[in-house]
């Protein structure tokens, strides 16, 4: 049971239908949820279930987990969707009839997922990936000529979202899977953003398996063959492996070689003049600061300073994708518990959690710190209990 009152339960539905300026009826209507179960839920007087949980999530396009602290039916979701996306890929490369969507229709779900997935919606994700995937891979094979290389792209963008869920809830060998299905996409497509894109999401295989010298070299190779940076998209890919290639520089141990991809990474962003999501991957100005931090941390305690010297003077916009916002307070609380600002790192936590929960849950390092906290106060300090309790780790 959520360690939260009806009241606080309540007060998060609330702001969120404020948020999208939507009446008490029109979240009735949305969520199939009485008007009157809403009236009493808003006001405390009832704790919804699980199931009215979910419905109210949905009509307010957020996740269970921003409405309740340690709601686990996001983990259930993910976890029920995994072997159906097993079976998914298993043949993808054999043809397998049409798609149930029309072309513009399974673009629209690949786009919707591909927004899911930059807001680290999870549960939500995983309960309709499975067939946005399997209707991707059968309109790449049964695309006319002129469709081919759309339908690869669009199919290498359904993978990567896929494979999110995937890799942040621990299913390594189905995300390597996923990953490989994202390349065999973007060579069909034959469109070189598109395999700048996917050697981009490939570093995680190596990051996985703890093998960074490989995937820095792999990275590298990227950057030798990825379009010259003749515009935005081009910018973006190219400066987008040249982060990465940062951080698992970083991870290395090769400080010259991180130092040398965030000053291309810092040129590229001027090239696009402005953060936006190009390819399906945010980058610009902030996108850098952030993996700036990232680098600091990586390179370990000794680099601290470095670290909080960076979020002193910069702060993660609101506008930033939550999943990359909420990475950047979960790195600055590991840098902060280093430098013992024990409180600091708690209140850094608690933002990444406001920012994206499932990543913030899902994140190793946040229960690392989270764990650390635990430690440092008494066993009955209310905030740090509250927070272990909903990682799940007390």
């Amino acid at each position: 049971m959520s360690a939260d009152s009806p009241r606080e339960i309540g007060e998060r539905i609330a702001a969120s239908r404020h948020a999208r300026r939507l009446t008490q009826t029109q979240l009735a209507s949305a969520s199939s949820v009485s008007y009157a179960m809403i009236r009493a839920i808003e006001r405390g007087a009832r704790r919804p279930s699980d199931d009215v949980l979910e419905a109210i999530a949905s009509a307010l396009a957020v996740d269970a987990t921003q409405l309740r602290s340690g709601y686990t039916g996001t983990e259930r979701r993910v976890h029920q969707a995994l072997p159906e996306l097993s079976a998914v890929i298993a043949g993808y490369d054999i043809p397998q009839g049409p798609p149930t969507r029309t072309p513009d229709e399974l673009a629209a779900a690949v786009s919707a997922a591909v927004t899911l997935r930059l807001g680290a919606q999870y549960g939500r994700i995983a309960t309709e990936i499975p067939s946005i995937l399997a209707d991707a891979i059968r309109y790449a094979h049964t695309a006319p000529a002129a469709e081919q290389r759309t339908a690869a792209r669009m199919l290498a963008s359904a993978a990567r979202t896929a494979d999110a869920v995937a890799f942040k809830h621990g299913a390594r060998d189905l995300s390597a899977r996923l990953i490989d299905l994202m390349r065999w996409a973007a060579d069909r497509s034959a469109d070189p953003l598109a395999q700048a894109v996917t050697a981009y999401v490939r570093t995680e295989v190596f990051f996985s398996a703890r093998a960074h010298a490989v995937g820095l070299s792999a990275l590298e190779q990227a950057l030798d063959t990825a379009p010259a940076p003749t515009g935005r998209a081009e910018a973006a890919a190219r400066g987008a492996l040249h982060m990465r290639a940062a951080v698992i520089a970083s991870r290395a141990g090769d400080i010259a070689a991180a130092d040398t991809h965030l000053t291309h990474a810092r040129d590229m962003a001027t090239k696009v003049t402005r953060e936006g999501t190009y390819l399906g991957t945010a980058f610009g100005p902030d996108s850098v600061r952030a993996h700036e931090v990232a680098v600091a941390v990586s390179l370990g305690s000794e680099h601290v300073d470095r670290a909080l010297g960076i979020a002193h003077e910069w702060k993660p916009p609101a506008s930033m994708a939550a999943e990359r916002r909420s990475g950047v307070y979960i790195e600055l609380a590991v840098a902060q518990d280093w430098a013992g600002q024990h409180r600091n790192a708690l209140e850094s936590l608690r933002v990444a959690r406001a920012a994206a929960p499932q990543h913030t849950r899902e994140h190793p390092w946040a229960r690392d710190v989270a764990t650390a906290l635990r430690r440092y106060h008494r066993s009955d300090a209310e905030d740090v209990t509250r927070l272990c309790e909903w990682f799940g780790i007390v």
